[in-house]
């Protein structure tokens, strides 16, 4: 009799999901990466994940796409298309919704034809980048148990909902995913008074998070919100570089803060109003300038961005193993890590103890 497999429990389903496997990392000329992450406990509020567009999406299917809708959308409407007459796309729909308009001219539907042909030409332009593209994405939700992986696996699951959008729509991923993401983890009004909860109660579901696209030559441009901000080690100098963080734009956690122009700014909780949207000169770039730099990305459980003696030790276990692999470079800062853990345990401070994740990425 065959023996029945057990079903995984929801610590197990959720660690299971929220880490990457290996054959998921991407390949990208000239640059290595390696990334892993430790829960505190069974499973834990870390996640990390490569995007490997390559592998996680058909591009090539989706030029040619783009490609034949460019050259429909300009296919004007069969003369005998009467008003029952079925649209064949959406240029279709909004070309016979424009005839029922009392200003209707027919230049307008041909300027408007030729408009979104060009968008589809520039979506199959931008799709090519995504061969020698990758992405990696960093979320350290508040805290280290079942609810924490649950917050973290929200972000994940939204993420790349807002990520297929994109794709469908531009052909790359733009500033509305990550305003789109943000107002998803924002507290809504409505479900706030319908639990009786106080406003000023401090129990929201908190969560960082770090994503950014790495491309051929060691660019990497990315967007924070809340995150420690990333480590540059310069091979040549063997140390930690300044990379004018105070210039770099960055974003309250998840879900805190909404700008003010939102349509529906009155309809969630924001700590603060920002100015404006995100726009494409808020994300951030940095250039891994000569072969052997290094860019670090990690939670704090790691490090927390700010502590002076935390970031000389990690530099002194950067310059002990800058030369070996991202993956050996990547274990050894994991396991500098541990070693602060046990240092907790020994003097009573267990509760500091936090999930631990670190991404490596490395300029050959």
């Amino acid at each position: 009799m065959a023996k029945q497999l057990r079903a995984p429990t929801i610590d197990e389903y959720l660690r299971q999901r929220l880490t990457p496997v290996e054959g998921a990392i991407p390949n990208i000329s000239g640059i290595e990466m390696h990334g892993h992450s430790i829960p505190a406990g069974t499973v834990g509020g870390d996640l990390f994940e490569y995007i490997n567009f390559r592998q996680r999406y058909d591009i090539g299917a989706r030029i040619r796409h783009a490609e034949r809708l460019a050259e429909e959308f300009l296919e004007p409407l069969p003369a005998d298309a009467g008003p029952g007459f079925r649209p064949r796309n959406c240029v279709d729909d909004h070309v016979q919704w424009l005839r029922l308009r009392p200003n209707y001219r027919p230049e307008m539907e041909a300027q408007y034809r030729f408009a979104k042909r060009t968008e589809q030409i520039r979506l199959a332009h931008d799709l090519e980048d995504l061969y020698c593209t990758a992405g990696v994405m960093v979320v350290d939700a508040q805290g280290h148990s079942i609810i924490s992986a649950k917050i973290a696996s929200t972000v994940h699951d939204t993420f790349h909902a807002l990520m297929l959008s994109d794709l469908d729509h531009f052909g790359k991923t733009t500033p509305e995913l990550f305003e789109n993401l943000n107002l998803r983890m924002a507290q809504s009004v409505i479900a706030r008074n319908a639990l009786g909860v106080n406003k000023e109660e401090q129990a929201r579901e908190i969560a960082t998070m770090v994503y950014g696209e790495i491309h051929p030559g060691g660019y990497f441009r990315f967007v924070n919100f809340g995150h420690p901000p990333p480590l540059v080690f310069s091979a040549k100098y063997a140390r930690l570089m300044d990379v004018g963080q105070a210039q770099m734009a960055q974003f309250l956690a998840l879900g805190l803060q909404l700008p003010a122009n939102h349509p529906d700014r009155r309809r969630y909780f924001s700590m603060s109003w920002r100015e404006r949207p995100i726009q494409s000169a808020d994300i951030a770039e940095i250039t891994l300038m000569s072969p052997g730099d290094i860019l670090v990305l990690y939670t704090d459980g790691v490090f927390d961005g700010s502590d002076p003696v935390a970031r000389e030790r990690l530099q002194g276990v950067l310059q002990q193993n800058y030369q070996r692999s991202a993956r050996e470079i990547c274990d050894a800062l994991l396991n500098d890590a541990l070693e602060q853990d046990e240092l907790l345990r020994k003097a009573g401070d267990e509760a500091l103890i936090d999930d631990k994740t670190v991404f490596i990425l490395k300029r050959t």
